[in-house]
């Protein structure tokens, strides 16, 4: 199974870029998404931005990822 997840772009460079997700700050590939902007939403996958997003579409999938992660009793969050 693949999963892709929101992030939001906080600086830009030549190709890449440097996301945020949960606190945690990552350098990625830009270069399959044409104009990505500082404070866009991105779908990364394996390390490359796949898809803009809306910030309301990223928060509401991030919600869904908390609720899951929350309902898994075995999970230590």
């Amino acid at each position: 199974m693949c999963l892709g997840v929101p992030a939001k772009i906080l600086e830009t460079g030549d190709g890449t870029a440097i996301v945020e997700l949960g606190g945690v700050r990552r350098e990625i590939s830009a270069m399959l998404i044409d104009d990505v902007s500082v404070g866009e939403w991105v779908i990364i996958h394996a390390g490359f931005a796949i898809e803009k997003l809306s910030e309301g579409e990223a928060e509401r999938t991030l919600a869904l990822f908390r609720e899951i992660a929350e309902s898994d009793p075995s999970r230590d969050i």
